[in-house]
């Protein structure tokens, strides 16, 4: 037993240094590739808020449907949770950062003290 947790501890090994030179040998992301990740990552918190617009959406639908069914069956609910509106997010729009590059190329701020 002892003889097979060490022929499995060998592959674990020879799989983590082959794993880490294979990743080690990777160029860095080029600026390209940045913005499309940057997009992705834009998008993805994008579609978030219009899920969560549209759970809102969704969930003043089935309230409204329940206090409209209590009262034509005469019974007294309470009154509703007072929660914010609904916000809907629009249309995806990307809009990357343009202040970033210009900050960028005017060169580091350079602080004065007195004597």
């Amino acid at each position: 037993m002892a003889a097979s947790q060490h022929a499995r501890f060998a592959l674990v090994l020879a799989t983590a240094v082959c794993t880490s030179a294979a990743v080690a040998k990777l160029p860095p992301p080029s600026e390209e590739a940045k913005a499309k990740a940057a997009e992705a990552a834009a998008k993805t918190a994008w579609s978030g808020k219009v899920e969560a617009y549209q759970l809102c959406r969704s969930q003043d639908t089935v309230a409204a449907a329940y206090f409209a069914d209590m009262k034509k069956a005469g019974k007294d609910a309470k009154q509703p949770v007072a929660t914010p509106a609904c916000a809907d997010p629009g249309p995806f729009v990307y809009a990357p950062l343009a202040a970033a590059p210009a900050a960028a190329a005017s060169g580091p701020a350079v602080a004065v003290a007195k004597p």
